[in-house]
């Protein structure tokens, strides 16, 4: 028998033939989940939540609607499903990260690095999170709550300064907040240059200019300014 097993119902050649799958290869459900949630990634960060459907999600993947939907119940589903990843490797990552720290500084830089470093190999998740088109709705808002509650959950031990929880805890989310300020800016001073280089951008916005690889010095000066604040902490 020639060639091997034929695409899986539901599969179609998409529009622009970016997220494609070749001819004639089947995936598997794991590998099929995996380059929706890809697909999906791409268009949330781009587009926004309410600006991206089921349908363009099939189009850009290459496969019909209803297999879509035989791997995530709605739009809203896929969309936290891919917060709730994401916020686990963020944690994972700055956990593993801080692991091995001689000392508490070393911790708090190591974890920024660990932060940023991720933003700028992973730009589309972090636009899911902090990106000008975060949705504008009650359910997703908890969810980003609680991505950013779990981040500052692994944070609160690494603040080893005597004090109590609820003090600790505070200090965690002020260093989240602070992290996700920074990221904030970055990804709007990104998306600006890129609109600079078109034309399209005025001149405040051109001002506003970053290093766009340069996650290593972003975490440098944002670990050094916590860490100013932090050595100073006492029981209050």
């Amino acid at each position: 028998m020639n060639g091997g097993p034929g695409p899986e119902p539901g599969d179609q050649s998409p529009s622009d033939g970016s997220a494609s799958v070749p001819a004639g290869r089947r995936l598997t459900a794991d590998a099929r989940r995996r380059q929706l949630f890809d697909v999906a990634l791409s268009l949330f960060a781009e587009h926004g939540y309410a600006s991206t459907t089921m349908d363009d999600i099939a189009e850009a993947a290459g496969v019909t609607k209803p297999l879509v939907y035989q791997h995530f119940e709605s739009k809203r589903a896929l969309y936290l499903e891919l917060m709730d990843v994401f916020s686990k490797e963020l944690v994972t990552r700055i956990v593993k990260a801080t692991a091995n720290a001689e000392g508490p500084r070393q911790q708090v830089e190591l974890g920024f690095a660990a932060y940023f470093e991720l933003m700028v190999a992973n730009e589309q998740a972090f636009r899911l999170l902090y990106g000008r088109d975060a949705p504008d709705d009650p359910e997703l808002g908890a969810a980003l709550r609680r991505v950013e509650e779990t981040i500052a959950q692994a944070i609160d031990p690494l603040i080893d300064a005597g004090l109590d929880p609820a003090h600790r805890l505070l200090l965690a989310h002020a260093v989240v907040g602070m992290a996700e300020g920074a990221s904030r800016h970055w990804l709007d001073a990104k998306r600006d240059q890129g609109a600079s280089a078109d034309g399209a951008a005025d001149g405040r916005r051109a001002r506003r200019a970053v290093d766009p690889e340069d996650g290593a010095h972003l975490a440098a000066r944002l670990a050094d300014f916590a860490w100013a604040g932090l050595r100073q902490v006492h029981r209050i």
